[in-house]
């Protein structure tokens, strides 16, 4: 059986309590004057959110959302070659383009209707919630697997112009050649498992079951309404 009973999670949450622990350590190696502010953890929806929101209690951190979107082929929109985050450039993956006989110029069309998917989901999750600053702070972005990373990468560059303080990218299990990919884009890349034969992310779970727009905004209000308001003055 691959990947061995004992590499695989129970289910998302499961796996976030696991990456909340790989998460803290690596935040207790620095100074306490880059950790004074609190962390802030940017889930990747939809498979990220229930990930990012159980390391977010547990290294008790802001919880909040960057959405990113797979730019996939004109003839098949699954097959994806490229990603765009909000506020971010499109991120292509040149070489399997060129391997198509497309330019970047040839996937304009994709990136207009995957922004206008970005919108539609800002407005769903967040409403008139406005996506955070990440200035100074210490962030961690969280899915639920890194894959070919496009979407991460794609998401780490909109990020990044924010400067960050410090910017991690963590999911439970992690293809190792992305890895190699995303690492000049972040500061860390944390996991439990990066293996070398990567197959399918939905193998390392045992309750894998796709989620929904409504089951990220159940957690985006549980997350939110939880916040500590400002007393009044």
């Amino acid at each position: 059986m691959w990947p061995p009973e004992h590499e695989r999670f129970a289910d998302r949450t499961a796996a976030g309590r696991l990456l909340g622990t790989t998460v803290a350590a690596h935040l207790r190696q620095f100074p306490a004057t880059v950790t004074a502010q609190t962390p802030l953890v940017l889930a990747l929806p939809r498979g990220g959110v229930p990930v990012g929101y159980t390391v977010a209690e547990a290294i008790g951190a802001d919880f909040d959302l960057v959405i990113s979107r797979k730019i996939g082929l004109p003839w098949q929109a699954d097959h994806g070659v490229g990603a765009i985050a909000e506020n971010g450039p499109p991120v292509f993956d040149r070489s399997e383009l060129a391997c198509v006989g497309l330019t970047v110029s040839d996937m304009t069309p994709a990136v207009q209707r995957e922004r206008a998917e970005l919108r539609r989901r800002q407005e769903r999750y967040r409403g008139t919630r406005p996506a955070p600053d990440v200035t100074g702070r210490v962030v961690v972005m969280v899915d639920d697997g890194l894959a070919t990373g496009v979407t991460a990468r794609a998401a780490a560059r909109a990020l990044r112009a924010g400067k960050p303080a410090h910017l991690v990218f963590a999911a439970p299990v992690c293809a190792a050649e992305s890895v190699d990919l995303l690492a000049s884009d972040v500061d860390a890349v944390l996991d439990i498992h990066s293996p070398r034969e990567f197959h399918a992310l939905g193998l390392y779970y045992n309750n894998f079951a796709p989620l929904t727009d409504a089951h990220v905004a159940e957690i985006c209000t549980l997350a939110w309404s939880a916040e500590k308001v400002p007393a009044p003055v």
